[in-house]
């Protein structure tokens, strides 16, 4: 009995000094400079960077195959130091938020069928194309408030998802996870959007859309350095939104919003006072 204790002790040990020998021998270096870059990001291994989590964006960072502007949930604050670990002059970058493009709840917008499945907007999508009549509408079954890890999205009773615009991050998972493109990143400082992403003639998103861009250029012929339409659908031109006031004022379903002033019906979230168009 005590000489297998002993023979097995002694397998055992070898077998130590072996691993210690060979974790020696194939040790990979650190750059002390990735465990410091890691410090300072936002530690959501969101991916907005494009690399799967935050340690595989040091890596890049430090190996020179990524920029130290990529962490747009760190902002400004995160690429200054990021720059100064590396000793390079910081990037600047136009902050981004994600916008819901669509104002269609239940109220506002016609169904198709009622979904009693999964709730989840990429399974309802997959039914007959998604139960909303609008081909590019909200689904409002919540995908994108589950995937947000910044408590950025709510959703509200009758079916619409809202972003609040101080705290989202611009990590773009929400957009990742809508199937119907309806999540856009736009420039933070520009408040003004076209809340629609119906390519259809006006004619039919009459029919299926209180609230739905009907392409009457109406927004074009009053601010033409503002706004553009094309293929069906109208859209700031976020370089040059002046004189967006006059053109949301006359437009007849009411599809431009100014987020400064508020956000769509039944959201809880407060215009920040800050912003300016």
């Amino acid at each position: 009995m005590l000489e297998a204790v002993l023979s097995l002790g002694g397998i055992g040990l070898s077998a130590g000094l072996i691993l210690g020998v060979l974790a020696k021998k194939f040790a990979v270096e650190v750059d002390p400079r990735e465990a410091a870059i890691v410090d300072v990001l936002s530690a959501a291994n969101c991916g907005a960077c494009g690399y799967p989590g935050c340690g595989a964006y040091a890596r890049a960072v430090v190996a020179g195959e990524a920029a130290v502007n990529l962490c747009t949930p760190g902002g400004q604050k995160t690429i200054s130091q990021i720059a100064e670990i590396l000793g390079v002059t910081a990037i600047g970058m136009e902050p981004q938020v994600a916008v819901v493009m669509c104002q269609g709840d239940s109220e506002k917008a016609t169904s198709k069928y009622r979904y009693l499945g999964i709730e989840d907007c990429n399974a309802a999508q997959r039914v007959a194309g998604g139960p909303k009549e609008c081909p590019g509408g909200c689904l409002g079954l919540g995908t994108c408030e589950r995937v947000c890890p910044f408590d950025a999205i709510e959703m509200t009773a009758t079916g619409l998802a809202v972003i609040s615009r101080e705290k989202c991050t611009g990590c773009k998972k929400c957009v990742a996870a809508c199937p119907r493109g309806v999540i856009r990143m736009t420039p933070r400082s520009r408040t003004v959007h076209v809340l629609c992403n119906s390519h259809d003639k006006g004619a039919l998103v009459r029919k299926y859309s209180k609230t739905g861009c009907i392409a009457c250029n109406i927004c074009v012929k009053i601010a033409p350095a503002a706004f553009v339409v094309e293929d069906n659908l109208a859209r700031v031109i976020y370089d040059d939104a002046a004189e967006t006031r006059a053109a949301m004022e006359k437009c007849p379903t009411k599809c431009i919003r100014d987020f400064s002033e508020g956000y769509p019906d039944g959201s809880t979230f407060k215009p920040e006072r800050q912003e300016q168009n």
